[in-house]
């Protein structure tokens, strides 16, 4: 597993093969984006953190934000109400605005980053609905299959950093922001999405990545934090 013995330090992992990576950019429908800029993606379950360090980032280099379509799904607070009648068309909302997005995205021609992928919606939240009986068989095929066609339309980031947070640090970040639809969130789905997303993390080789113990440093206030994120950052860009 990418886990280390210090809970403070960033880890840099790159199970991406250059060559696998330029065949597979390659076979993309989508037009080829300008090689010059770069794509990074934040990825993290829900309070780990991601738009604070997407704006920490946009703050210190010229990086045009993309964030997560959040308070524009009309679902999203029927989903937090009734998970098993709304997740599928939660879901259907989510996939087809990322791809919208990804289309914006990749016609951008200054560096971008992005809060949350559709790599994702489709393998945490889409897997965690289905694994918990709350997306029935038939939906989640469907959606499978609609998820497989718009990844042949789109490109990988240039590197995808992940921010690691356990479930208590995550579930004091949900009350402290206080959203009411948040607020009904079971602590087991919040367990089984953060399962999903180490899993994940330990197959992601798409791109370079790093993972940031998003609960240990502080990089809005402390300057030894800060540094040590911006000097790993500055190496991909």
């Amino acid at each position: 597993m990418t886990q280390s013995t210090d809970p403070r330090q960033i880890i840099e992992v790159d199970r991406s093969r250059p060559a696998a990576r330029e065949q597979s950019l390659a076979a993309l429908e989508a037009p080829v984006r300008d090689p010059s800029r770069r794509y990074i993606a934040v990825a993290g379950t829900i309070g780990a953190g991601k738009s604070s360090i997407v704006e920490f980032l946009c703050q210190r280099y010229d990086i045009k934000p993309f964030f997560e379509p959040n308070e524009e799904n009309p679902y999203l607070s029927d989903f937090y109400e009734d998970m098993e009648k709304w997740s599928f068309a939660s879901q259907i909302y989510f996939l087809t605005a990322k791809f919208r997005l990804h289309q914006r995205l990749d016609a951008t021609h200054q560096n971008v980053i992005q809060d949350r992928t559709i790599w994702e919606d489709a393998e945490i939240f889409a897997e965690n609905l289905y694994q918990n009986e709350l997306m029935d068989e038939r939906d989640y095929k469907t959606y499978r299959h609609l998820y497989e066609s718009v990844r042949t339309q789109i490109q990988p980031p240039d590197l995808m950093i992940y921010l690691r947070c356990p479930i208590k640090a995550v579930q004091k970040r949900i009350a402290a922001r206080g959203r009411d639809m948040e607020k009904n969130i079971p602590l087991s789905y919040l367990r089984q999405l953060h399962q999903l997303y180490e899993d994940w993390i330990d197959s992601y080789a798409l791109s370079p990545l790093v993972i940031i113990p998003s609960h240990k440093l502080d990089y809005v206030t402390d300057l030894v934090d800060c540094l040590d994120i911006m000097t790993t950052i500055e190496k991909y860009l």
